[in-house]
């Protein structure tokens, strides 16, 4: 959508007014909305979402931002980066500060670990996991059963088939 102002730029601010029971929409561009006073709704309260919930994150670990050096390998972050900016960096940060960031979300969620509706393609993910470990587990179960058979090569082709699947998995 253009915006409404300029009609030239693609619009990303969207300013809703309700005067009197009235409702008026507007969709502007950022040079627009800026230009028409509407550029940064909490400059005027001294107020910073980064520092809002860079707080959290301090609160808990100040002993951690010293000689902080560890940085994620995808978008290369530091923890003092994420406790500066009040947000994460990439999906992979939380693997890699999990230790750090863990007691944080513990108190803003009142939990760490997540319930309720999960993305299709992190469902997909592990319905995949849970397929390749029951395919161990069968496997591990016909090598016992030539074991106990002293079938004892066909127990190390079945060994050797399951240390691939278990290979596949950690390489991923």
């Amino acid at each position: 959508m253009l915006c409404q102002n300029c009609g030239k730029n693609e619009a990303n601010t969207h300013i809703k007014q309700i005067i009197n029971g009235d409702t008026a929409e507007s969709h502007l561009c950022s040079e627009c909305a800026n230009h028409l006073g509407y550029s940064d709704m909490f400059s005027g309260f001294d107020f910073s979402l980064s520092d809002f919930f860079g707080g959290f994150l301090s609160d808990v670990m100040p002993g951690h931002l010293i000689g902080d050096v560890k940085r994620c390998e995808k978008c290369g972050a530091s923890f003092n980066d994420i406790v500066r900016e009040g947000r994460v960096g990439c999906a992979n940060c939380y693997r890699t500060f999990y230790d750090r960031l863990r007691p944080s979300l513990q108190r803003i969620h009142g939990k760490a670990r997540h319930s309720g509706k999960i993305s299709r393609s992190a469902a997909d993910e592990k319905k995949e996991e849970e397929t390749l470990q029951e395919k161990i587990n069968a496997l591990q179960e016909q090598m016992n059963e030539a074991v106990a058979k002293q079938d004892f090569e066909k127990a190390a082709e079945i060994r050797d088939e399951i240390k691939a699947l278990k290979g596949e998995n950690n390489n991923e």
